[in-house]
């Protein structure tokens, strides 16, 4: 049997706690900055992490084998 390899888009985009949990970066700051509002820049700066939910998909479908 081959074995599951890691996405290697995911391991650019989510990083795995120590307990766990997924981290990524906020969406919606790629380009069109001028329409986005003040609040909405401020808020998406770093990283965050996934709901419980989200966090199971990632690494059952992408992330297999951790990082």
């Amino acid at each position: 049997m081959p074995k599951m390899k890691t996405k290697s888009s995911a391991k650019k985009r989510f990083k795995i706690t120590a307990s766990g949990k997924v981290k990524a970066q906020a969406a919606g700051k790629r380009h069109g900055m001028i329409k986005r509002t003040n609040k909405f820049i401020r808020d998406a700066r770093g990283t965050m992490v996934l709901a419980e939910a989200d966090g199971k998909k990632v690494i059952k479908n992408y992330l297999p084998n951790g990082l």
